[in-house]
Formats: C-alpha cells, structure tokens, sequence
C-alpha cells in the first residue's frame, strides 16, 4: 500500500515540475481538513463499534474490557492511522493532478459528437430533462450528487471502523486509493471539461441548485488558474472522462460485495442510479465518461484483492 503510495507521490512530483506549479492544499481542504475529519469520525464509529460488541457480549464489565482490548488495541490503531493516512495523501496527490489537467487541450467536441450520434442526434441530457422535467426533479437529483463526499468516507472510515478483520477494511482502502489514482490516469488520457462547461445552452433551462454553485464555481476557479497558475489560491476541479462520482460509487458497490455485505451493497447500488442519472442529467460527464468510472471500479477493487492477498481468490469473508 505504501509503494503505492509513494510511486504516486513521486509522478504528483515530477508533474509538479514538469508543470512549474508547486503541489497545494488550499485552505487544508484536500488533506489537512479531510484528515483531520475522518479521524474524528472514525473515533465516533470506533465508540460505536465498542457498544455494539459490548450490547452482544453480554453487558458486562468483562465484556466491556475484552471489547476495548481487542478493538483498540495498538497494532489495530497503528493498521487503521496507517490507512487512513496512505488513503488521504494519495487523494492530494489526486488532486494536485487534477488541478494541472487545466493545461491540457480538452477533447469535448468528439465527446459531444459522439454523445449525439449514440442518442440518434440528440443530446443525452436533453432527453433526461425532456423525461424528468427541469424542476422538481433537479433538487433531490443535486443532493444525491452533493453527498458523494459523505459517502466515500463513510465507506473508507466505516470499513475500518466496523470490520473485524482490518485485511478486509483494506481492501477498500485500497481500492479507494486506485480509483483516483486510475481516474487521474484517465484525467490525462481524455482530457474533457464536460458538457454543461462545452454545450452550456443546453443546461440553461435548470433551475439554480447547489450543483449549479459548483458549476459557477468552477468555472471561475479555471479562469483564474489559468490567468494567475502561481497564486497559492488558484485551484480547479473539472475533468469529465472518467466519472469518478460513478468511478467510487461503483466500487464502493463492488467492494460490499466482495465483502459479501449484503443490506451495504443494496443501499449502495441503490445511491448509483440517481448519480448515475444526475452526472448526465446536471452535464458533469459524457456517456463514455460512466463506462469508465465502472471500468476503473472493477479494476480497483482486483487490484485491491491482489495488494491484501497477494493472490487470485482464497480470500475467506463471512457473510
């Protein structure tokens, strides 16, 4: 995990240079902040973890003492510090690159094209708001897509608070940490700004949600990192091909199934198809760009097993 780790960190370096950009964390939002959170919400689940363990041994004082020893016992604290750590730098790393994509020459003209030839001429989005309206459906359709962030540190904190085996908590871990990393891959690859920032029009007519604030943000963060790229505040977050808001999801989804947790990989699947639905639906991301996501989800979590296990199969998960 820390190979992996590392490598990142030296190409997240080496671009640094290449691009003449230092590597940043406005504000601490992209490390210190996120860091910081998971710790203490992974210190709130640990808690109730303890109970719950506690509630089903029986209540006891002795019950209560073997809980809090296995649970908390260093080397497990050391493990779970240790992931968390490697998880949190990899997506600065993460989006540091994203951050440089800036640079490169968007390719949202094919992507349109071929969006429009897959649709028989029309554009997916169009359809989706000519089918849902541009109303009621936009609200819960913008919080689905809001509470992605939520969702993949609960996956990431949750796993690690909850799972006996901290093997299996990393495999998520793991595969988290190779979902951005393959995503930035795929940043560099296709570069794409998406079509609600190439065919704008076509999203005028939806009514002003929190994703509209991103889209505004976003746009204006672009200009200014690419008018003043040294400024220590100049920091953008649009890339289309792949779509990691599909991308985590999906391996979140995989990943409780791998885990055979079956109510999690239910709920989870659930949660994909209105972001599925409001990445198209708001014009973050082109048809190819979901293809991708679940591309990279799938390869992730092998990839995670390989990395746990060091092997193809055997690995024992009760249900």
């Amino acid at each position: 995990m820390w190979g992996v780790v590392v490598v990142f960190g030296l190409i997240a370096l080496f671009w640094s240079h290449h691009v003449d950009v230092p590597m940043r964390d406005p504000h601490g939002k992209m490390f210190a902040k996120k860091l910081l959170g998971a710790v203490w919400f992974f210190a709130v689940l640990a808690v109730i973890d303890i109970v719950i363990r506690w509630w089903r041994a029986g209540r006891s004082r002795a019950a209560a003492r073997d809980v809090v020893r296995r649970r908390l016992a260093p080397t497990r604290l050391a493990l779970v510090a240790s992931a968390l750590l490697a998880y949190h730098l990899v997506y600065l790393f993460y989006r540091n690159l994203k951050n440089w994509v800036a640079f490169q020459t968007p390719h949202d003209d094919w992507m349109l094209r071929f969006d429009r030839d897959l649709f028989g001429g029309h554009s997916p989005a169009v359809l989706l708001h000519d089918l849902l309206g541009t109303d009621v459906a936009a609200h819960p359709l913008a919080f689905f897509y809001k509470i992605f962030t939520y969702v993949c540190t609960f996956a990431v904190v949750g796993c690690l608070a909850f799972l006996d085996d901290l093997r299996h908590a990393h495999v998520m871990v793991i595969a988290g940490m190779w979902t951005w990393i393959l995503g930035t891959a795929s940043y560099y690859l296709v570069p794409t700004l998406g079509p609600v920032f190439s065919a704008p029009q076509e999203f005028a007519g939806l009514p002003h949600t929190a994703v509209t604030t991103m889209v505004i943000d976003n746009i204006k963060d672009r200009e200014f990192f690419l008018a003043h790229p040294h400024d220590p505040s100049a920091f953008v977050g649009i890339s289309a091909f792949a779509s990691l808001h599909v991308g985590f999801t999906t391996t979140v989804l995989l990943t409780m199934i791998y885990l055979r947790k079956r109510l999690l990989a239910w709920l989870t699947g659930l949660y994909l198809i209105p972001v599925v639905i409001a990445t198209v639906y708001f014009g973050w991301h082109f048809t190819l760009d979901l293809v991708g996501g679940v591309a990279i989800a799938a390869i992730s979590v092998w990839i995670a097993h390989l990395t746990v296990y060091r092997r193809f199969g055997g690995r024992q998960v009760r249900p």
